[in-house]
């Protein structure tokens, strides 16, 4: 057995090992990970030869978390494993989006990438060292492949950059930032922030970027050992350089044409380049398309896309007609619908999404349950685009990869401006409706117009922008366009969306399909990005400036109460008995936590009767009785010497029978008073030794004119007590 071992280190002194040959020998590649306690397996295979018609890269990744790598038992009635939770999700897409622009592009067998955490200590986080582990395992395969890369997380901690900061380090930092790169370029970037400046952002990358570099020296090491393994050959794609040539001929200058002429509608646009395509194939009979069909549907591509682009970098001119910095019309309306909390339209050219809010209580919060991170979270966005949206006539079927990795970015550029004490679970869904370029960033701009009509209490407004870019190879001429269409994100080089308030950004996310994308375009884009930023916010103003001042009719109300740590079983009472009676009897919806020491009781209701209610009756319990306050209490018991009163919850006094009237009593019953009564008494002492209440009605009544204080009536004695000698 050869087994081979590289190390890397990082610049805090940990160290990441790189272990090749002992496991899982028989994918194409296999290497294991280690850092620290946290071990991760990547393997990848792929298929000798590509499913014929495939024309795109069909790769796979696949993440997964074992619980046992926690020393977890997985939840759920099977105790096993199931299907991927939103957060291996994400980092699949992670992995993915840096892996697949460095295939070869005629490359097109199945590959898949399996990359497993077998175990973890909760100290150092997996997701930052799935990109290094997968990319080593293409490195020591025989797959043709451009890298290697690597991933990592980049923080800013107290103004400090760290590079794969821990869990507790994280939870300290303003930035938190994946970066994935070769050893030339940056390929992948996606983090949230806590509204930092353009230049930080463009530091940080140079940081995570420095320490890439290490990473990949590691690899080509490891691949060096190993004998520098031969990458297998393949022929995927057969050509007809003159049927190329001919399509070229024929339709680059209608294309052309076409892409100048700034129709600004994306269907009638595509028929236009359609057609032309169409026109060509006229030529052949139905036998000799059986086999140029596919060939000039290709070629016909590369045509159409050289046109936007040339048409781009020749003239600034783009599909629809704007220049590169410009938006397209943005129209806003707030509260279309009558059922939600809060809701909002907002429309971007040809994008549209439909974005509703609603407002609940910590019962509604979502409870997450991965290998390494449980929690509840209280502030949650759901992102959908239906088939409809792009004019598709297919079914649509659940959630797919692509709908959780957008809501996920709309939500890191929300969250943040909601405040930490705000006491709703709030949950947001986007629809969108129409879609030609980045209805994600619509998803930002409506969500931070819904949020505001439904009055929740926004630190500030967000808005978001995709830009793109067009440089081709060998060129010094390049184009940052602003609010990219579908198009131009489709044959474009870059995909780079940015959110923000006007004082910083709050989230991004870039994928770079091109080599040599230096640091000035970069800061470039940002810039650009910025001031598209502030005009999309100009419009999400125009259109409702700040919260509503009160939440709709509908929408519930919640109040927020703090009681000491040691009443909170009593507000609970046995078996939640006391709890449960008090949401019965008023109708409001109760929780409690101990937070920091204290008792947070939320109590929540749809009209302020309940609340006030429930708020009253909480209060008596935890409240602290007081020699001279006056409580309305309830007749519990009737003895001959008098009767108990709760004149609290939980806390009984004596009402004597000389304390009950100002004449003299012979029984109870005399005043009328019975079990289940309510009485008004005043508390008149405690007893220091005992804790005894001790209560009077009488205080509370008119004495009578010429009134004679007569020798009290001796109060029963206690059980165990000796009954004092008479004088």
């Amino acid at each position: 057995m050869n087994v081979i071992t590289k190390e890397v280190k990082l610049p805090d002194g940990r160290t990441i090992t790189l272990e090749t040959g002992k496991l899982a020998k028989q994918a194409d590649g296999s290497v294991m990970l280690r850092m620290g306690n946290t071990v991760l397996l990547a393997t990848v295979c792929a298929a000798k030869d590509a499913v014929p018609g495939t024309d795109f890269m069909p790769l796979q990744v696949e993440y997964k978390e074992k619980y046992a790598a926690f020393g977890r038992f997985p939840g759920g009635f099977t105790k096993r494993e199931g299907k991927a939770s939103d957060y291996e999700i994400l980092t699949c897409r992670l992995v993915d989006r840096a892996l697949r622009p460095l295939f070869p592009d005629n490359y097109h067998a199945e590959v898949y990438v399996n990359i497993i955490l077998f175990s973890a200590d909760g100290v150092d986080m997996p997701d930052a060292l799935a990109g290094l582990a997968a990319s080593a395992a293409l490195a020591v395969s025989d797959i043709p492949f451009g890298g290697p890369i690597s991933e990592v997380r980049v923080a800013r901690i107290n103004g400090e950059f760290v590079i794969n900061p821990t869990f507790q380090q994280l939870e300290e930092a303003d930035m938190d930032l994946m970066v994935a790169a070769t050893y030339e370029n940056i390929m992948m970037v996606e983090g949230e922030m806590k509204e930092v400046s353009e230049q930080d952002l463009l530091e940080a990358m140079k940081v995570a970027h420095a320490a890439i570099k290490d990473h990949c020296k590691v690899q080509v090491e490891l691949m060096e050992e190993c004998g520098t393994v031969q990458k297998r050959e393949y022929c995927h794609e057969e050509n007809d350089e003159d049927l190329r040539k001919a399509v070229r001929e024929a339709c680059y200058d209608k294309a052309y044409a076409i892409a100048q002429s700034g129709n600004c509608n994306k269907h009638e646009r595509g028929e236009a380049f359609e057609a032309i395509r169409e026109e060509f194939k006229a030529q052949f009979t139905e036998e000799e398309l059986e086999t140029k069909a596919a060939l000039i549907d290709r070629y016909y591509h590369d045509v159409e896309k050289e046109a936007m682009r040339r048409c781009i970098l020749d003239e600034g001119k783009r599909l629809d007609g704007r220049k590169t910095t410009e938006i397209r019309p943005i129209w806003c309306e707030v509260s279309p619908l009558p059922g939600p909390h809060g809701s909002a339209i907002f429309t971007r050219g040809e994008t549209q999404s439909l974005t509703s809010v609603t407002l609940g209580t910590k019962l509604d919060e979502k409870i997450v349950d991965d290998v390494l991170d449980q929690h509840r979270e209280r502030f949650l966005l759901h992102y959908n685009f239906p088939p409809f949206s792009t004019g598709e006539a297919r079914p649509q079927r659940g959630v797919g990869r692509r709908e959780i990795g957008h809501g996920h970015l709309a939500w890191r550029a929300l969250k943040g401006q909601i405040p930490a004490d705000y006491p709703y679970a709030v949950r947001v869904v986007s629809d969108i409706l129409e879609s030609n370029g980045s209805s994600s960033m619509a998803t930002v701009c409506a969500g931070t117009l819904a949020l505001m009509d439904a009055g929740v209490k926004m630190t500030k407004p967000v808005s978001g922008i995709a830009m793109g870019l067009i440089k081709n190879a060998g060129e010094e001429k390049y184009a940052v366009l602003s609010d990219i269409l579908g198009d131009e994100d489709h044959l474009g080089d870059m995909d780079f969306k940015v959110t923000g308030t006007r004082d910083g950004i709050t989230a991004t996310q870039m994928d770079i399909k091109v080599d040599g994308l230096s640091y000035e375009i970069l800061e470039k884009a940002l810039l650009q990005a910025k001031e598209g930023r502030e005009h999309i916010l100009g419009k999400i103003t125009e259109c409702i400036a700040e919260p509503r001042a009160e939440l709709k009719d509908h929408a519930p109300r919640i109040e927020v109460m703090i009681i000491p740590k040691e009443f909170i079983g009593a507000v609970i009472g046995p078996g939640g008995k006391i709890i449960q009676g008090m949401q019965e009897e008023t109708g409001a919806t109760i929780t409690i936590d101990e937070i920091d020491g204290v008792g947070k009781i939320e109590i929540a209701g749809t009209n302020k009767q309940c609340i006030e209610s429930a708020m009253n009756m909480i209060k008596a319990i935890v409240a602290i009785p007081e020699v001279g306050e006056v409580y309305t209490g309830k007749v519990r018991s009737v003895m001959p010497y008098g009767c108990f009163v709760e004149f609290l919850p939980g806390k009984d006094g004596l009402l004597h029978i000389s304390e009950i009237d100002w004449k003299r009593l012979e029984t109870v019953e005399e005043a009328g008073i019975k079990e289940g009564d309510e009485i008004e008494v005043k508390l008149l002492d405690i007893d220091p030794k005992t804790g005894k209440f001790k209560l009077s009605h009488r205080v509370l009544l008119e004495k009578p004119e010429g009134y004679v204080e007569r020798p009290a009536r001796r109060e029963r004695p206690e059980r165990g007590e000796r009954r004092p000698k008479r004088d």
